[in-house]
């Protein structure tokens, strides 16, 4: 339980930061700062007890990598989403009387920016968080959360920068996002990690990395 409940507070601060700033909070570089800072904090804070996912897309890639047991996705996924939507809550109650504008974006371009920031995103948490060779690092939600900002700079304005199927549905429920966008964010999320993961057991043949197969996470290895 101690695990939800940690994916729930993380999933829910990342997404309170990113619908304050990204409601009445103007526009230029607050936003991508704020998001990737919010989400390192929260790495930090929760990694050592739940790997600090707070992504349903990072739960399928360590899964799919064997650092996950299988017993854990669906729980993991629903703590991600109900702190996404209980976030919601409050971005509306703080930024009551602001009015939200929709973002508009284009499915091909919007798919491509999702899923290529997606896959950059798995393929950092798998080989700074799960990897043998970086086992035990200080650095991991400090890279994790750099992805993050980087993609939001890069693309934000191309997808609205997403990169996690939590986030979508919670930018979807704030409406900053058309519900008939959702499809692109989970297709292209999730697809990315399926990806990254299959390329990092490439890449990191057997020998090299150490399944986890507990119920608890390592503390000195996040998940």
């Amino acid at each position: 339980m101690n695990k939800y409940i940690a994916e729930f507070i993380g999933t829910f601060f990342l997404v309170l930061t990113i619908g304050c700033t990204g409601i009445g909070a103007g526009a230029g570089v607050i936003a991508p700062l704020a998001i990737g800072a919010a989400l390192m904090v929260m790495i930090f804070a929760g990694g050592h007890i739940s790997g600090g996912h707070y992504n349903p897309a990072v739960t399928l890639g360590v899964l799919i990598r064997g650092r996950l047991n299988a017993a854990d996705a669906v729980p993991y996924m629903v703590a991600q989403i109900a702190g996404a939507a209980v976030a919601t809550f409050a971005i509306k109650f703080l930024r009551a009387g602001v009015a939200v504008t929709p973002i508009t974006i284009h499915t091909g371009p919007a798919f491509l920016a999702e899923f290529l920031f997606t896959f950059a995103l798995v393929y950092v948490v798998l080989n700074a968080a799960t990897a043998e060779g970086t086992s035990g690092n200080s650095f991991y939600g400090l890279a994790i959360g750099m992805t993050v900002m980087t993609g939001a700079f890069a693309v934000g304005d191309i997808s609205g920068g997403a990169f996690n199927p939590a986030v979508a549905i919670g930018i979807s429920l704030l409406g900053i996002s058309p519900w008939n966008n959702i499809w692109i964010y989970l297709l292209a999320n999730l697809s990315a990690a399926i990806v990254a993961a299959f390329i990092f057991n490439i890449i990191n043949p057997p020998g090299q990395t150490t399944p986890i197969a507990t119920d608890e996470p390592p503390h000195e290895t996040p998940r």
